[in-house]
């Protein structure tokens, strides 16, 4: 029989009933149990095709299936073969591992499309930050450029040769000026221009006083310049004109009174130093060196103090010499003490 007859014969509508009835009755039950179970698992498969599966036509699934079916594959291994295609995890390698436990969409996908903020989150976060410079900006405003926490008082302390109100007048204290930029060094600057203060300390005492502590000059003696009469103090300034001589400190009898004059210092320090009891008994103070200051008392003695050296030593040697006779007591070197 040639190959065109037996397509024909194939094609025709009682070929396989023919073929049905020449088999016989045992192969035949098992055909049909096979085509069952075929016809079974076909339809599962068309109600829920498997993962892999679904977007292959089915035209060439019917085809997959036919050529497992001629190869002799049972239906049991298909079934394991489409489970363990519908089990494979999808994507590419680096898509798994970006994959979370919790199913979450990889990083590079999150990246593209649901990190950034929303419009209105955007704008709520510039309006805030623009809130926040306006804020501090008027707060800088406030406490820097306007009185709020301006000067209301200022507090004199330490002042007794010299008034309150020339305190004030001299230090020139800004009113309402505010007291983060209050300029205290030039307020100390001014005060010190006085001569009878030695030295000075503003400082702020919140939320609006101004305090100014002077130390006023304490005189050692007095000069004189032939015209006017002034006081000195253990520093050797030179800082208040007196009109008449005063009673209690000496007289400084030097060519030249100043701070800057070595004799000078020599002479104050030598007033300063000696005990207070000797020092009211003082008249004159006079040196032609540093070494050689001499001190006239009240009744007319001369002490050759010397130096400003042992100060104490010398005070008690010449507490021992004065219970002499004698005009001129020599203690500039105590060890060897002298009366004339």
């Amino acid at each position: 029989m040639s190959r065109g007859e037996r397509d024909r014969r194939r094609r025709s509508p009682g070929h396989g009933s023919e073929r049905s009835a020449a088999l016989p009755a045992n192969e035949a039950k098992s055909q049909r149990d096979r085509r069952r179970r075929s016809s079974g698992h076909g339809s599962e498969r068309s109600a829920a095709p498997p993962a892999n599966e679904a977007h292959v036509p089915r035209d060439r699934r019917s085809r997959s299936r036919g050529s497992e079916r001629a190869a002799g594959v049972s239906v049991g291994e298909r079934s394991a073969r489409r489970r363990t295609s519908a089990d494979r995890p999808r994507g590419t390698p680096q898509e798994r591992a970006n994959r979370t436990a919790r199913g979450r969409r990889p990083q590079s996908a999150r990246a593209r499309t649901g990190t950034r903020p929303s419009r209105r989150k955007a704008l709520r976060r510039r309006w805030v930050a623009l809130l926040t410079v306006i804020t501090v900006a008027a707060l800088v405003y406030l406490l820097f450029f306007t009185s709020m926490l301006g000067v209301r008082s200022v507090e004199v302390l330490g002042n007794a040769a010299v008034s309150t109100e020339k305190v004030l007048e001299t230090a020139d204290v800004p009113d309402r000026e505010s007291m983060f930029v209050l300029d205290t060094d030039r307020i100390r600057e001014r005060v010190e221009t006085l001569p009878v203060i030695a030295t000075v300390d503003v400082s702020r005492s919140w939320p609006s006083t101004v305090k100014i502590e002077v130390s006023e000059r304490t005189p050692v003696g007095y000069y004189d310049t032939g015209e006017t009469l002034h006081l000195v103090d253990g520093s050797g300034v030179v800082y208040k004109e007196i009109p008449e001589k005063p009673s209690g400190l000496p007289e400084l009898k030097l060519p030249r009174v100043a701070p800057e004059d070595p004799v000078t210092t020599a002479v104050t320090a030598v007033l300063v130093s000696i005990p207070e009891d000797l020092r009211d008994r003082v008249v004159s103070a006079t040196a032609e060196t540093r070494g050689s200051v001499e001190l006239t008392l009240a009744d007319g003695k001369t002490v050759r103090w010397g130096d400003a050296d042992q100060t104490d030593r010398k005070a008690k040697v010449l507490a021992v010499l004065l219970t002499r006779e004698g005009t001129t007591f020599d203690v500039s070197s105590p060890e060897l003490p002298t009366v004339s």
